[in-house]
């Protein structure tokens, strides 16, 4: 017996046990505030059933800072998500690398904002557009116009307008600001270039055929198709043109981003400047 536990490197008293049928088979790990903190985590994902453990951590933590507790480990949350069948099923789809260059984050805010627009699908085969512009470091979504048409370059220049007064609270922004986009021929008209230079924006455009050259307004766009579009009624045009509003302000005020170390737009803006002020993010 001696040599067989020295060979397996383990007491021999455990292989007594075991040989005599008295080790007890390991039960699942259970903490004592197990079932209190899988109730929390039930109503985060009931209510967001698109997040997965880790956006489901920051929420939970940010509720419980807020109240005085002990913020989680997010391999515990991940843990209890498991045991609930609450976790996510893994992505395994294929897609094609694309190669570019160039980084689209920012290090501070108002250096480059990234601008787009997409399709939002009704059940009754209306389409809502979208077109948007989004701060390549904080994620704010700094303004938006929406549509049952086409984007046209007057909304482009009205969006252009809109993200420099709520910026700076001026009509031309202090110093120069690129205005990354695809070609579009709403970007790319003379008009619309002509306004940008006027309000100091620099255009700047993304290779063709290449979306991931502007990732962060692609990623906001599987975000609000994802976690707010495909959960939400979308009956007709005008339901989704009433719920607009909300899901871009929810997304600016609660949404965590693994960029911004699972804060929100709005929060990692009041993180760098307590006096800051919420900005309108529609017109």
């Amino acid at each position: 017996m001696k040599a067989v536990a020295d060979t397996l490197g383990v007491a021999r008293s455990n292989l007594v046990e075991q040989l005599a049928g008295k080790a007890k088979p390991r039960g699942r790990y259970r903490r004592q505030s197990d079932d209190e903190l899988s109730a929390a985590i039930r109503q985060l994902t009931d209510a967001r059933p698109t997040y997965g453990y880790r956006r489901i951590t920051a929420l939970l933590n940010r509720a419980r800072r807020a109240s005085g507790a002990e913020p989680v480990n997010h391999k515990r949350v991940f843990r209890l998500m498991a045991q609930g069948s609450l976790l996510l099923q893994a992505h395994v789809g294929q897609r094609p690398v694309r190669a570019h260059e160039g980084t689209v984050v920012t290090p501070a805010s108002n250096q480059r904002w990234s601008s787009d627009a997409l399709e939002i699908d009704c059940w009754n085969s209306e389409v809502v557009r979208v077109v948007f512009a989004i701060d390549t470091c904080d994620r704010e979504i700094i303004a938006w116009q929406a549509s049952t048409g086409g984007i046209s370059g007057e909304m482009v220049r009205d969006l252009m307008l809109a993200c420099v007064e709520r910026r700076f609270a001026t009509l031309r922004a202090p110093q120069p600001v690129q205005w990354l986009t695809d070609n579009g021929s709403a970007y790319t008209a003379r008009e619309t270039l002509d306004f940008a230079a006027a309000l100091s924006l620099v255009p700047c455009f993304t290779p063709v055929r290449s979306p991931e050259s502007n990732g962060v307004s692609e990623a906001f766009v599987k975000t609000l198709k994802r976690d707010y579009a495909r959960v939400q009624p979308r009956p007709d045009a005008l339901t989704v043109l009433a719920q607009l509003p909300v899901w871009i302000e929810d997304y600016n005020e609660h949404h965590p981003h693994s960029g911004l170390r699972m804060r929100s737009p709005r929060e990692f803006l009041r993180a760098e400047d307590p006096a800051a002020t919420p900005l309108e993010t529609h017109f």
